[in-house]
């Protein structure tokens, strides 16, 4: 049985037993304490917690998920995965066990022509929580599993919470007995490899205090059913495999890997691994774009990151050599899952455009990346040490997305220990600092909790702001410092949450309104910020300026209607820019994020190469264009379907209701958004492109100017050319043909003042070597340079006077310099100086040290830096009481 037909029969089973089906969330989770969806109920999670009131008494999903906390197993084993599929029902409030059980048991075991999935009875097992009798007597009494089959197992097995205070209970699993090839007798508690899981039934029945899965307070008030099935793990078990990845989806990924890379699955497990490694994270890369992820250095960006470039990495030693795999894996992946998520056809194009576009990003990488590394490994060794610095490590792998487990491969090679310690603490470091920094702007002070229960009984927020810039409101809810206070005084900042609202809260890349609340005769709150932490609340946050403000207040709420138009300016610019550039690039120029500010904007989209000049020229014409035509900006509410169908284009990766608003400018841009608009598009007076540049992997970012702030960048560009035209003589029209040979003589002029001061450098080899004097074994020259001497130049001296000295008696040659305030050194010896353990690497470290830095290189010759260029002679007396020393 197919994955997407187990997946479809699931679902019409519940539908029919009277469930709502739910399509699958966004991998994007709306959890602002979770990057990614990790399990089939966090989209329910609102529901459980109370926080909500869920549109439906019972629900089924097919829910998309990823986890990557064990990413680096993913391969090692046939069963970790990073993104999978959980089959669940769900009930909030309505039945409990007594209908679950039945339910589940029926759709495993009634035969496949009747819609289930034809599961022998006889070989089924099932474990309940050891406490839980009731569960065991409907398994017993009216499904007639016998009592042998049945087994109890305690908390760690066959209990649930969600790990913080609230919803908890026992949970009920169904295993299938693969046979005894398989492993020992005795059911789930004897061998889990034989007895397999198929579905777990979790029953929430109590309340968990905040202490742990002991500490139950009592009761929940409305009990709750969650069930999970693994659909990897039961497609698995249908189509009667070993492991999920010889099932249709991933073992068709990982079978076209192996024919591009010319080995085989089973051969051996270096290369299994790696196979798993490719398939698993092809899917993964493929289902995370799809819902709008893109590659970056934090947050879900680095989480896709880290899974492509792993990927990258197990394809090149599959193949062993450069070539790009990731296009044909990726259409092998949307082929395998499209049947199930349609919309990864849709999304196809924009899907290998970022996929491919970070294949080729990190091809470089890996070359600059190997290099970088190299470097540092021999300053490990010309200091003495076997430990790569973790500090090293986690640079490569931060600034250079150098993956660790390729640092480590390396070192071992070179027989090196790589400090993990240390690596894993900075890691850990940026993570926290990371989600600080990514839930400080959502929730501010705020635990996400209590804008929920602010939802659930306040209500949500009316916006007004389309028509009015002020209204009259009613504070329903206030907070300082994360915590509901009656009132709040002068010089507090502060949280409203209002019945109704003129104020725009930040979304879809246009920045929050300010301005003022004001409580009639008692008090003024500044609005700087307003957000929405869940959705259709909008939270105001400010500044009490004078008197204070209270709950149940009436206010009246003004927006900055100034600076409002100037935003709504720019917003309605990055529309035009958008249809500008698809003109220009076609449909596969998607939008990949915007910021709209009071009279400038940027701009991201999906592109693999930079815009020329002339291609921005060409988008900025045709947008001004349009500006003088004053085009009727125009908007309204209709459905989804009926959006898409005029041609109106959605946010790659972006959540809408079965309700949608559309902006569009005649027939020249159509477009999904909820931001606000000038009323035709001649209100914007002038847009000014003022630069195009990379933002990431296949993300290209243009920036405007908008309105009176580009006729002032114009004024400006336009006083700045005439004042060149005057000071060189020259016609505005020239310029360009002018300023070209200035800078063209100014360059030949640089290289002849750098051959003449090498020169200068190397006239000085012949005396340098008359001045050789006996230190220790070695004949050893110590100078020190001229200032400004490149790294380059004293290479060759130190080469050149070595040379001169000939091989047949040790030679340590260390010449210095300061260049740019910074000084460098140089070392090369001879092989007959190696010979006395005088090595180049090891030398350049002790001066280097001296220095105020490091360095490293070849036993032969090596250089290094440092930050003191006062300390160069003692540097080389250093280098130089180390060779006298040596026997």
């Amino acid at each position: 049985m197919k994955t997407a037909e187990i997946a479809r029969r699931f679902l019409a089973f519940f539908e029919n037993n009277g469930h709502t089906v739910v399509p699958s969330a966004s991998l994007v989770a709306e959890d602002p304490t979770l990057l990614l969806v990790n399990a089939g109920m966090v989209p329910f999670k609102p529901y459980f917690l109370g926080e909500r009131t869920a549109p439906y008494d019972r629900a089924a999903t097919a829910q998309k998920c990823v986890r990557t906390v064990d990413i680096d197993e993913v391969g090692k084993t046939a069963r970790h995965a990073s993104f999978f599929q959980m089959l669940g029902n769900f009930s909030f409030g309505d039945y409990f066990k007594e209908r679950a059980i039945p339910l589940a048991w029926q759709l495993v075991t009634d035969p496949v022509e009747e819609g289930g999935f034809g599961f022998d009875p006889e070989k089924l097992w099932v474990t309940v929580y050891t406490e839980d009798g009731e569960a065991e007597a409907i398994w017993r009494d009216q499904v007639g599993v016998p009592p042998e089959r049945i087994q109890r197992r305690g908390m760690a097995d066959n209990f649930w919470s969600m790990g913080v205070a609230g919803p908890c209970g026992p949970d009920s699993e169904i295993y299938y007995d693969r046979g005894p090839e398989y492993g020992r007798e005795g059911g789930p508690d004897a061998d889990e490899d034989r007895y397999i899981e198929l579905w777990n039934l979790v029953f929430m029945q109590w309340e968990r205090g905040p202490k742990g899965d002991t500490d139950i307070l009592g009761d929940l008030p409305r009990k709750n059913i969650d069930t999970g099935m693994g659909l990897e793990r039961m497609a698995a078990i249908l189509q009667g495999v070993d492991n999920i990845y010889e099932t249709d989806t991933l073992g068709a990924i990982l079978h076209r890997a192996a024919e591009l890379t010319g080995t085989a699955y089973g051969d051996a497990e270096e290369t299994d691994v790696s196979l798993r490694v490719v398939a698993d994270h092809v899917r993964t890369a493929t289902m995370l774009v799809s819902d709008g992820v893109k590659p970056g250095n934090e947050k879900r960006g680095y989480v896709l990151r880290r899974i492509l470039r792993r990927t990258v990495r197990n394809l090149r030693l599959l193949s062993g050599d450069d070539s790009f795999y990731l296009h044909e894996l990726t259409r092998t992946a949307i082929n395998a899952m499209g049947e199930i998520y349609s919309e990864l056809e849709t999304n196809a194009e924009m899907i290998h455009s970022v996929i491919d576009a970070e294949e080729k990003n990190f091809a470089d990488t890996l070359r600059s990346g190997t290099s970088l590394f190299q470097r540092a490994a021999e300053r490990t060794r010309a200091a003495g040490s076997t430990v790569f610095s973790g500090a090293d490590a986690f640079q490569l792998h931060d600034t250079y997305g150098f993956p660790i487990d390729l640092t480590l491969e390396m070192a071992r090679e070179q027989g090196l220990s790589v400090d993990e310690d240390t690596f894993q603490s900075l890691m850990q470091r940026q993570r926290d600092a990371a989600k600080r920094d990514a839930e400080a702007k959502k929730l501010g002070n705020a635990d996400p909790g209590v804008y929920s229960k602010l939802l659930e009984g306040a209500g949500t927020t009316e916006f007004l702001g389309y028509t009015d810039h002020e209204s009259e409101s009613r504070v329903l809810g206030l907070l300082v410092e994360g915590q509901s206070v009656p009132a709040a005084r002068e010089g507090q900042q502060v949280e409203l949450v209002l019945n109704r609202t003129p104020f725009y809260a930040e979304s879809g890349g246009q920045l929050a309104d300010k301005g003022t609340i004001a409580v009639d005769g008692r008090g003024v709150v500044d609005v700087e910020d307003v957000q929405r932490p869940v959705a259709d609340l909008s939270v105001h946050r400010g500044t009490v300026r004078s008197g204070e403000v209270a709950l149940d207040d009436r206010v009246h709420a003004a927006i900055d209607s100034q600076r409002r138009e100037a935003v709504s300016r720019s917003h309605s610019a990055t529309h035009l820019i958008h249809s500008a550039l698809r003109n220009a690039l076609g449909p596969s120029a998607g939008q990949a994020g915007s910021e709209n500010q009071p009279g400038k904007l940027r701009f991201d989209f999906t592109a693999n190469k930079a815009l020329g000049t002339t291609e921005l020229a060409e988008v900025e014409d045709e947008v001004n264009t349009v500006l003088s035509g004053d085009v009727q900006v125009r908007d309204f509410t209709t459905s989804l379907d009926e959006a898409l169908s005029m041609g109106a284009l959605a946010m790659f990766g972006e959540k809408y209701g079965d309700q949608v608003r559309v902006v569009e400018m005649s027939d020249y841009s159509r477009e999904l958004c909820g931001g606000t608009h000038v009323g035709a598009t001649g209100q914007l007076g002038v847009v000014k492109l003022l630069g195009e540049s990379s933002v990431g992997s296949g993300v290209r970012r243009v920036e405007a100017a908008v309105g009176i702030d580009a006729f002032r960048r114009l004024s400006k560009e336009s006083l700045l050319v005439g004042q060149l035209s005057e000071q060189l003589k020259t016609p505005r029209e020239e310029l360009p043909e002018r300023i070209d040979a200035m800078v063209a003589r100014l360059r030949n002029a640089e290289k002849e003042v750098e051959r003449l001061r090498a020169e200068q450098v190397l006239q000085a080899a012949g005396q340098l070597a008359h001045s050789a004097r006996e230190c220790g074994p070695a004949r050893l020259v110590t100078h020190r340079a001229q200032d400004g001497t490149t790294a380059d130049d004293l290479r060759k001296l130190a080469l050149d006077v070595r040379g001169r000295l000939g091989t047949d008696q040790p030679v340590v040659i260390c010449v210095t310099a300061v260049a740019n305030g910074r000084p460098l050194v140089v070392v090369a010896v001879n092989k007959a100086a190696q010979e006395h353990a005088l090595k180049a690497g090891e030398l350049v470290g002790i001066a280097a040290r001296a220095l105020g830095g490091g360095g490293g290189g070849k036993p032969d010759v090596a250089q290094g830096g440092g930050s003191d260029p006062e300390a160069v002679d003692t540097a080389m007396r250093a280098v130089e009481r180390h060779v006298a020393d040596t026997q």
